[in-house]
């Protein structure tokens, strides 16, 4: 049991967000608390909601219920951890691993592996999904953080929602794109006929992308360096291949792609060996939600990409 008192300043905010400051928790988890009666406020019995209004030394009690141990199965998979303290842990994801299980993906995911590294996550996000925060696709490879304790969570979280984060992708492209530099601003949503696939629609939900051209070679292919401002489902795959410049390899936004017998042989072999979308989270970087440590990290680029960028660097020398 967690007691507080209402400080003046809260004096006439809604409970949940109260609690929310008070607590550490997330906002949506003080919203569940309440809705199974886990919340007294002292004087009143019961009928208390989210929107209920709190005053200055009001008494709260809040019961925060034991983890839930999980009915998945950890697994001893190995994890490139580029930091890791006791609140959270950023780890480079390789490339086909699922980030939680879903229809399909029951085991091999990177929450099996979280739960065999770490003793902490049962609980947290839900029973699928313990203390991620934020994914990437299952063919892109790269940095991802993930929330050991409820607060880290909760404080991770709102840097995602005010975007106060740092993410700066890499990807290999079909084409060259008529500018150095350009903030692709398009909304996303579902597309209209294929629902597995998103869409530039106009209703669609905020997005924004910031690309760079690092390098090009020859006519047919370029290197980008995207940063993330917002984190939408597919969004820098859509946004590019809106752009004209779809990434290499990517199954679902770009036509397969046949190498022209024109380009260095060296070329020709690392893009018919690429055999997913050539997308790496590179950059992942921000202020530790608990430690206000600034926190950069930077994943290698894994083999398959490692190979192309070297042949196409190799094989176009003079690209800019």
């Amino acid at each position: 049991m967690h007691r507080y008192e209402v400080p003046v300043e809260m004096e006439g905010q809604r409970l949940d967000q109260a609690l929310t400051l008070l607590s550490g928790l997330s906002r949506s988890r003080i919203k569940e608390l309440l809705s199974c009666g886990a919340v007294q406020k002292q004087g009143v019995s019961g009928g208390l909601k989210a929107s209920s209004l709190v005053h200055a030394l009001d008494q709260l009690c809040l019961h925060v219920p034991d983890n839930q141990p999980l009915a998945l199965q950890a697994e001893n998979i190995p994890l490139d951890i580029l930091f890791e303290d006791e609140f959270l842990l950023v780890v480079n994801k390789p490339a086909g691993m699922v980030v939680h299980p879903s229809h399909g993906h029951d085991s091999g995911t990177l929450v099996h592996a979280l739960l065999h590294h770490c003793e902490s996550l049962p609980g947290i996000n839900g029973v699928e999904r313990p203390g991620i925060v934020h994914r990437i696709d299952k063919d892109t490879s790269g940095s991802l953080v993930i929330a050991k304790t409820e607060a880290a969570h909760h404080g991770l979280v709102e840097l995602f929602a005010t975007h106060d984060i740092q993410r700066q992708y890499l990807a290999w492209c079909k084409g060259v794109p008529l500018w150095r530099q350009q903030r692709v601003d398009k909304p996303l949503a579902r597309h209209p006929q294929h629902r597995q696939k998103m869409a530039v629609v106009e209703s669609g939900k905020h997005a924004v992308t910031d690309a760079s051209v690092e390098a090009t070679f020859g006519r047919q292919l370029s290197r980008l360096r995207l940063t993330l401002h917002t984190g939408r489902t597919h969004q820098i795959r859509v946004h590019l291949a809106s752009e004209g410049v779809p990434i290499l390899a990517d199954a679902t936004y770009a036509r397969a792609f046949v190498p022209s017998k024109k380009l260095p042989e060296m070329v020709q072999h690392a893009l018919n060996n690429l055999s997913r979308q050539a997308l790496h989270a590179e950059i992942l970087g921000f202020v530790h939600p608990i430690t206000q440590q600034a926190i950069y990290c930077e994943a290698a680029l894994p083999d398959d990409l490692q190979q192309l960028n070297q042949a196409l660097e190799q094989g176009f020398p003079n690209g800019c």
